[in-house]
């Protein structure tokens, strides 16, 4: 038998969360992993919008920031997205002169993708709306409480990539 959805109820618990009416046929642990995402992209492309980047592209930077020149398919796996939205990015982060592309001068079909010196005037702020997601993300959540998500979060995130293998 279906579990019917409940109802909104009042605030409970130490966090003060109120539970969530899931949709007929929705998982509720899936449904909150889509909400809780949802919101925290959101929130990630408020915080990124005085750079000027889109969510995503500031992760591509920070990859090329932490680790120079990569190639494009490298990329792709480091920031574990895939290979046409890695293109579609790079293609506008290059528009907006903050990466640069060229051919790979150990493999001509491979395309190497560097951070620009413009890119770098933005790395400061990148950081800095990091940090302002995690503290607005871990907002009451002592480092225990934060420590179990983080395992959470893993075990799903290990649970997820053998489920797609």
């Amino acid at each position: 038998m279906r579990e019917q959805p409940t109802e909104p109820t009042e605030p409970t618990g130490s966090t003060g969360s109120t539970e969530q009416v899931t949709p007929t046929g929705a998982g509720p642990v899936s449904h909150a992993i889509f909400r809780v995402a949802r919101l925290h992209r959101a929130l990630a492309g408020r915080l990124l919008r005085e750079t000027g980047l889109h969510t995503g592209q500031e992760l591509i930077l920070m990859a090329l920031w932490d680790h120079g020149p990569q190639r494009q398919v490298d990329l792709v796996a480091a920031v574990e997205t895939d290979a046409p939205t890695m293109a579609r990015s790079i293609a506008r982060l290059e528009k907006s002169g903050l990466v640069r592309r060229s051919a790979s001068p150990d493999d001509r079909r491979a395309v190497i993708v560097e951070a620009t010196e413009a890119s770098l005037a933005l790395r400061a702020k990148v950081v800095d709306a990091w940090a302002e997601l995690e503290r607005l993300t871990t907002t009451g959540l002592d480092p225990a409480r934060q420590a179990e998500i983080l395992a959470n979060l893993g075990l799903l995130e290990s649970v997820l990539t053998e489920a797609g293998h």
